[in-house]
């Protein structure tokens, strides 16, 4: 399901709480978006006819939920992205962000954990 940046930011909302109504949604935004509510709602219902929220009625307003679990929706996106500009390989996405010096010191050391997590599951 294709999710755009400006829905992933209010999906990012729901994540974190829900059902939550449109104004709810749009006081718990980044401040850094100053979104109008009406960009807000048209968001809103973009993601509902996708089918990645749902709205359940409630007096005169609605209160949305996810539907798309956000472990799904990271999973598809950097698949998506590995197979773009990496055809499907991590290693070169590895090496490019090593070789532009974007991994610090805490990278190497959890991505090393990770390397020496797999080969012990292998043997």
């Amino acid at each position: 399901m294709q999710i755009s940046e400006a829905e992933a930011v209010v999906m990012q909302v729901l994540w974190g709480q829900h059902p939550l109504s449109a104004d709810e949604v749009m006081a718990r935004l980044p401040r850094s978006n100053d979104w109008a509510e009406a960009t807000v709602k048209t968001l809103l219902n973009r993601l509902l006819n996708k089918g990645a929220i749902a709205a359940e009625k409630e007096g005169r307003r609605y209160r949305y939920s996810p539907l798309v679990e956000r472990d799904a929706w990271v999973l598809e996106e950097s698949s998506s992205l590995i197979d773009r500009l990496f055809d499907g390989r991590v290693a070169p996405l590895v090496a490019h962000f090593s070789q532009h010096q974007k991994l610090t010191r805490d990278d190497v050391a959890e991505l090393r954990k990770l390397l020496e997590g797999l080969d012990d599951e292998q043997h």
